[in-house]
């Protein structure tokens, strides 16, 4: 081997050791819902999440965003669900995962918020006794020990007499507080990625920002992975690295989100940005996509937004457009962008 050969070996081993492996590996995930109409929610959706990254999963009501979180979890119900591919959080393969291991999974290692805290926090339990249960199943304290801790994250997510608020049941305070006793129950035990479902939903404008802004901070601080589901452009672009933007249980387009926002290449990424308020001017009519999401009780063979483009080709009806990757990261699943990645 030539001196040349070897340094070049050796610069690849390097940025090879260098590269940070990912805290989430997804690749090829299908999850079918089995009954007398089955429903074909994720086909064949992949991605990497490195550590301390955030990555908002953007699209419509139905498009499987929510699925595609609790399948990281494991919150499907087994009896009537098919999923395929692989899932890895930290290297361990989810989809394997049974009894004590996938409960120590769940809130030890990946955590969610739910989009409402109402029906995901327990009426009959206060919210401090909750955020302890929590603390004492997977870091073995005491209940003074975890009680303290309770406390700790409520003022960490900024509730106003936390003291009070730790004794109060979740119908007791508002949604703005329940929403914050949510973020505090989902962190309590520092997991490595947190999944966040559409947490500022019900919220008013205010109070959005400022739960939106309290998730960035605490993200940063505890240094976790994200995975954040959105149907609102502006929350992307406020908390979010990166864009995945889902149709008919696709990813149809990826990004980091500059590039996303600035340069959208798929005709449903681009019918989002303009059916959005931001910058609208008064008085005008948004641009709305026509007609709606195709049903899920097939799996795709062709493009599924074809029925909705402008944009259509024949050969869109008659077969699944390739992914084009148009750089790291980047990826748009459309013909229109094979100029593009040829280039």
């Amino acid at each position: 081997m030539s001196v040349q050969e070897t340094a070049v070996q050796a610069t690849a081993l390097r940025e090879l050791d260098s590269r940070e492996a990912p805290l989430v590996r997804v690749r090829d995930l299908t999850v079918r819902f089995k009954g007398a109409r089955d429903v074909f929610a994720v086909n064949g959706v992949g991605f990497d999440l490195p550590p301390g990254r955030v990555l908002g999963i953007l699209g419509e009501s139905g498009s499987g965003k929510s699925v595609t979180l609790k399948t990281l979890l494991r919150l499907l119900p087994e009896n009537r669900t098919d999923i395929g591919g692989t899932v890895e959080v930290q290297g361990r393969d989810v989809l394997a995962l049974e009894g004590r291991e996938l409960a120590d999974h769940r809130g030890g290692v990946v955590s969610m918020i739910f989009q409402d805290p109402m029906l995901a926090l327990d009426p009959v339990y206060t919210i401090g006794e909750q955020i302890a249960e929590a603390v004492m199943r997977h870091e073995g304290l005491d209940a003074s020990a975890a009680m303290k801790r309770a406390l700790e994250m409520l003022e960490r997510v900024r509730i106003p007499s936390p003291e009070r608020r730790l004794k109060a049941y979740p119908h007791e305070i508002s949604g703005g507080m329940r929403q914050r006793a949510m973020i505090a129950l989902a962190l309590a035990c520092r997991p490595e990625l947190l999944l966040a479902d559409e947490p500022t939903t019900a919220l008013d404008a205010t109070v959005q920002m400022q739960i939106l802004l309290l998730l960035r901070d605490l993200q940063k601080e505890f240094g976790m992975g994200v995975i954040f589901v959105t149907h609102d452009i502006g929350v992307a672009v406020e908390v979010c690295d990166e864009i995945a933007v889902m149709y008919a249980g696709e990813f149809v387009e990826t990004g980091t989100v500059r590039d996303v926002i600035r340069d959208p290449k798929h005709p449903y990424t681009k019918g989002l940005l303009a059916a959005n308020l931001h910058g609208a001017q008064k008085g005008t009519r948004l641009d709305a996509i026509p007609g709606a999401p195709p049903p899920l009780d097939t799996a795709p063979t062709s493009c599924s937004f074809a029925p909705r483009c402008a944009h259509v080709q024949d050969r869109c009806r008659a077969a699944k457009p390739p992914a084009a990757v148009l750089g790291p990261g980047r990826m748009v699943r459309c013909v229109l962008a094979e100029g593009a990645a040829a280039g």
